[in-house]
């Protein structure tokens, strides 16, 4: 799968992962995540379009309008968990600064 890796796509993936069975909604992941809403919803419509989340609407009972929520597929969960190590071992083989 050629989805691109970036610290935002990841830092949105190890959010999911905290809750993986979870839906959560973009503001709660944009709070969370200290993503602005025109990083985090791209990223958000790209995990979809390659199906490793799923979506569903949320219906108010307040008179608010709908949310959109988000939760991570089975394979988002495979592809997260892929993704969070694979900057874990990158941080650990980096050298550090000075040394």
């Amino acid at each position: 799968m050629q989805l691109r890796r970036t610290p935002q796509t990841v830092q949105v993936l190890r959010e999911f992962l905290e809750t993986p069975l979870e839906w959560r909604h973009g503001y709660d992941l944009s709070r969370s995540s200290g993503l602005k809403s025109g990083t985090l919803y791209p990223i958000l419509i790209r995990l979809t379009e390659n199906h490793l989340l799923e979506t569903r609407w949320e219906a108010s009972e307040t008179g608010k309008p709908p949310r959109h929520m988000y939760r991570l597929t089975q394979a988002g969960k495979r592809f997260a968990r892929e993704c969070v190590a694979e900057v874990r071992n990158t941080a650990i083989e980096e050298p550090a600064f000075g040394v």
